[in-house]
């Protein structure tokens, strides 16, 4: 069976070797593919599995031999799963491997703008503290999380995992999702968006891109949030609309703001939020903790094995 893997440098740079995928088949890895380069490297394929590689129609129908694709991923939009039904190819994803990373990396932008860390580090490093004489010193205003709001949009598994821990740290938890079965059992309020927006001193995003909320964090949402408030997005760039950020940031409608994605990946200088203040932006980094690169790896692998035995799981419709 010929396993071709597309892009795999990022779940593998090094740390997180592909034995277990090996194992079923004769595998071959590219790091990274260009689309001209698809369909020569995938002809002769049975299995492929990709990241972040578009399976559009016009590829998929060129491929022949093609049988399965697994998304090394949850989302698996980068394949056009009309097409790969019309010529009978199951695709798999990957749908939980993240969670803790994901929620993790929430609290650690939130933590960065409650202390400015490395900024005190750097701070005290240029000999700022010893100057003042003062035995405690700060270069931007500190605060507590206690008693905040922290707005989950989007309440499926990370969402859930965020809200717990904000409700750790004794934050109140508001919540929006259309699917509201199976909630948390500590204590959260549902709400709808325009309130959560309203009441919010944190709002963190945690739901699919879809056709109805691209572009989502606009405006109009903006003009809702407090002045104070922060916006956190670690689920899809395209959710907000990134020059309405960067005007919402730079006219001071609110306090902050932290992207690890954007609506173009990897982020080009023409992106409106490169000159935006009061932003940190990280490269698409949340989900990438070995820990959940182990589990994707390993989830991928069992994936390819129980295709291979007629038995496919994670398939998606």
């Amino acid at each position: 069976m010929k396993i071709v893997v597309l892009d795999g440098y990022a779940l593998n740079p090094g740390d997180n070797p592909w034995d277990a995928v090996a194992s079923q088949g004769e595998l071959e890895v590219y790091d990274r593919t260009p689309e001209p380069l698809i369909v020569e490297r995938a002809r002769e394929a049975e299995i492929v599995l990709t990241n972040k590689t578009p399976l559009t129609a016009e590829t998929l129908d060129r491929l022949d031999r093609l049988r399965f694709v697994s998304v090394l991923a949850t989302g698996y939009d980068i394949v056009d799963l009309p097409a790969a039904s019309r010529k009978g190819v199951l695709i798999s994803n990957v749908p939980v491997y993240g969670t803790d990373s994901v929620a993790q990396f929430v609290f650690a932008l939130l933590l960065h703008f409650c202390h400015n860390v490395a900024g005190h580090d750097a701070a005290v490093r240029a000999g700022r503290w010893a100057e003042t004489g003062d035995f405690s010193f700060w270069i931007s205003p500190l605060s507590e999380l206690t008693g905040k709001t922290m707005g989950v949009v989007g309440f499926g598994r990370i969402g859930q995992t965020v809200g717990r821990i904000a409700n750790c740290f004794g934050m109140r938890v508001l919540a929006t999702d259309d699917y509201r079965e199976h909630p948390p059992e500590y204590h959260f309020e549902w709400a709808d968006l325009a309130t959560l927006l309203e009441q919010s001193d944190v709002v963190s995003l945690h739901c699919p891109l879809t056709q109805d909320n691209a572009g989502m964090m606009n405006k109009a949402a903006f003009a809702r949030m407090k002045p104070s408030a922060l916006l956190f997005n670690t689920a899809r760039g395209p959710l907000v609309n990134e020059a309405d950020l960067a005007e919402a940031l730079n006219q001071g409608r609110i306090r902050g703001a932290a992207c690890d994605v954007v609506s173009v990946e990897p982020m080009q200088p023409s992106n409106p939020l490169w000159r935006a203040r009061n932003l940190l932006l990280t490269p698409h980094i949340a989900w990438a903790t070995v820990e959940a690169r182990r589990r994707l790896m390993q989830t991928t692998a069992e994936n390819v094995a129980a295709f291979i035995a007629g038995k496919p799981k994670n398939v998606v419709k």
